[in-house]
């Protein structure tokens, strides 16, 4: 694994990349400077990027987020979000299981990931009792998105209706302006230690990759995947053959870095072992 000093050092040596955005991009709340500053040298290079994010919001409504954290459209070549998936999914249902839900749907989630259904021929219903089935977008502004205690009795009364749950966001969980938070992700584990049946779309999945890929139109060794994530972003990525970048300064910061704010780099390469992984360069942060 080599240790970069800045994406300057290896971005040559691809065509296009893999961004993810949460983490390496912005932290849910501020765009990072150093990473806007790395989006635009990638595009006046000419490089081709695909930001491809676990969010539970279709693409219009991340861009339009973007918009307001001072990242523009032009500094990007497309986007996929895990929530535009879902949204696909519940318009054009890809198999019987998906076709099988019915149209009364129970939201557990905040009410700004409501795009992700919105204008879709289903009816939002406010207890399970009353679902088809549940669509699980994270925690909601109603509870402390840090415990989980706060929602078993949701998961509970899901599971007591029987009620298959879509995962809107396959991440456990994500630091949001500093603060780490539960995602979908770890609900949704939950809901299947219960017993529920649950299916989701995104990273670390590899078929979430193949709209990413003939998007950016190029074969998978012209393409490097950028992600702070072991679990989501690099497995999902080595899953779908590509090489990837990880980020250190995201979701394992905490973990990894020393007290000077530096890294070890035996430390690193020891910690994507022992996930089975192998990362072909790891940086502090995404900066050029």
């Amino acid at each position: 694994m080599r240790f970069l000093n800045g994406f300057s050092a290896i971005a040559p040596e691809y065509d296009g990349f893999v961004l993810d955005l949460w983490g390496v991009i912005h932290d849910g709340v501020n765009a990072f400077p150093h990473a806007v500053e790395t989006l635009t040298r990638l595009r006046d290079m000419g490089k081709r990027t695909l930001l491809l994010s676990n969010v539970p919001r279709p693409n219009d409504a991340v861009r339009t987020m973007m918009r307001r954290m001072g990242i523009d459209d032009a500094l990007y070549t497309g986007i996929l979000t895990s929530g535009e998936a879902v949204r696909r999914a519940l318009q054009s249902p890809p198999d019987p299981w998906w076709a099988a839900l019915g149209d009364r749907v129970y939201h557990l989630g905040p009410e700004r990931d409501r795009p992700v259904f919105e204008g879709l021929p289903l009816t939002v219903v406010d207890s399970p009792a009353k679902a088809d089935f549940v669509l699980n977008t994270g925690p909601d502004d109603h509870r402390n998105p840090s415990d989980m205690n706060e929602f078993e009795p949701t998961l509970q009364d899901c599971w007591a209706h029987k009620l298959p749950m879509i995962c809107g966001n396959p991440d456990l969980e994500v630091i949001r302006g500093g603060v780490r938070v539960l995602c979908a992700g770890s609900l949704a584990a939950r809901y299947q230690v219960l017993g529920g049946d649950v299916r989701s779309l995104g990273k670390p999945d590899p078929a979430i990759y193949q709209p990413v890929l003939a998007q950016l139109g190029l074969p998978k060794d012209r393409v490097l995947a950028v992600g702070d994530s072991l679990r989501t972003d690099i497995a999902g990525a080595i899953s779908a053959g590509l090489e990837v970048c990880w980020v250190l300064d995201g979701l394992h910061g905490e973990a990894l870095r020393r007290a000077d704010g530096s890294y070890d780099p035996a430390e690193v390469a020891e910690e994507a072992r022992g996930h089975g992984l192998a990362p072909v360069a790891a940086i502090a942060r995404f900066s050029w």
